[in-house]
């Protein structure tokens, strides 16, 4: 840690380790807001995204009154970031589409139908409002779809790019999502239920019964100790170096192009590759609750150190424009749910709950839609197994495997198409 002065200005610069100590600081602070204040408990509001907003914020009281800068060296986030889709790629087991039956196959098929609307509707916003179509898509799939991890990922590269503000349009607009996704999915819900006089009956089919949680589980060893959570770490980071490796090669491949392919989308990748092959071959068994700490602590780490080191003061210019774009993507969400999901999958009980589920993950994140699910059910009294399989193992795992690459296939033609 060093500091400086300058024109009167105080400037604080934290290395790695102080960076690191800060961001788990803040981290714990996070964890400690959401069980005491019931706002951030209610709509899901990760607690690295409290914990690092604060330090934002009083990064921007700094920067207004002139008085001090602040600047972190975030080298750890993108190892963390590496290792969090790293992570979500071994839990892409395509065995799990088994699990769902047709229903899954809808759901799933029209949230990655979603992600490309998404994008496409936000860039068109966006150069309407004469501004980059890339912060389009930071106010379209990244942030809504994707929510805060994809944001704290997909924002500074697209920053790299050249598009100014990305970074902050993507992590405001996933605040955004996770709050409106949170209000709007019950309503919605109870709206279809009424209109449609949907009687209040779940599927009672055994392929239901488990939760998600236990599904992805499944075979898997559940005890987490000091040999597999070591054996896990290794598997994670030897998926994560083959990823980079392979990242490497695409862009000296690509050398030239305006084509950019991020090293964490090939190592999710690769892992969802050696999921895949071991779920037939048994190469190895995958210690699930260890993968699982792992994410956790990855996904808090960079997202956190990505929260800290935010430039509200960036979001200025571009505040009018975005809420418009957010406002669309509101608007469009709510009704391609209402009007074409619930349709699609049957116009019983157990669609309208996963409409509400589709609600909350499709503005927000996975645990708003589980929400959404959770305060309808318990409105009715009636519990939807087939809404608590399909929407989770959909929303948290394979919806990624279409969503990521449709992200990087849209920032790069829009950084390219804006030059």
């Amino acid at each position: 840690m060093s500091w400086s002065f300058a024109e009167n200005v105080l400037s604080l610069k934290f290395d790695a380790l102080w960076t690191t100590a800060v961001a788990l600081l803040l981290l714990i602070v996070g964890y400690g807001l959401r069980r005491r204040l019931r706002f951030f408990e209610t709509f899901c509001i990760p607690a690295p995204v409290v914990g690092g907003l604060l330090m934002a914020i009083l990064a921007l009281v700094l920067h207004h009154n002139g008085g001090a800068s602040v600047k972190f060296t975030t080298s750890l986030q993108s190892p963390m970031m590496l290792a969090f889709f790293t992570t979500v790629g071994i839990g892409g087991s395509l065995a799990l589409l088994r699990r769902g039956g047709k229903a899954l196959i809808v759901y799933l098929v029209f949230c990655w139908i979603l992600a490309v609307v998404q994008n496409g509707a936000g860039a068109a916003l966006a150069k309407l409002f004469g501004i980059h179509p890339a912060l389009g898509v930071m106010a379209g799939a990244v942030s809504l779809e994707g929510g805060h991890g994809a944001a704290a990922s997909f924002g500074p590269l697209t920053e790299n790019l050249g598009v100014a503000g990305a970074a902050a349009v993507a992590i405001a607009s996933a605040t955004y999502g996770l709050i409106a996704g949170g209000l709007l999915g019950g309503p919605i819900c109870k709206w279809l239920i009424d209109k449609n006089h949907v009687d209040i009956q779940a599927s009672d089919d055994a392929i239901y019964q488990k939760s998600a949680a236990e599904v992805m589980h499944e075979g898997g060893n559940s005890e987490v100790t000091a040999d597999g959570f070591m054996k896990s770490l290794c598997l994670v980071l030897v998926i994560m170096a083959l990823g980079s490796l392979l990242s490497g090669y695409i862009a000296r491949f690509t050398k030239g192009t305006n084509f950019s392919l991020p090293g964490y989308v090939t190592a999710m990748f690769v892992a969802v590759i050696f999921r895949n092959l071991n779920d037939h071959l048994h190469l190895v068994k995958i210690n699930t609750r260890c993968v699982d700490l792992i994410s956790d602590v990855a996904l808090g780490v960079f997202l956190t150190m990505a929260m800290m080191s935010l430039r509200i003061w960036d979001l200025y210019d571009l505040a009018l424009p975005l809420m418009g774009i957010l406002l669309f993507q509101t608007l469009l969400i709510a009704t391609l749910g209402a009007l074409v999901l619930f349709p699609l999958l049957g116009r019983d009980y157990d669609a309208a709950v996963m409409c509400a589920g589709f609600v909350g993950h499709g503005l927000g994140a996975t645990p708003n839609a589980v929400a959404n699910m959770g305060a309808v059910c318990e409105r009715y009294g009636v519990m939807s197994h087939k809404a608590f399989l399909i929407v989770p193992l959909c929303g948290a795992v394979l919806i990624d495997l279409v969503g990521l690459p449709n992200i990087v296939w849209f920032i790069n033609w829009c950084t390219a198409a804006a030059k």
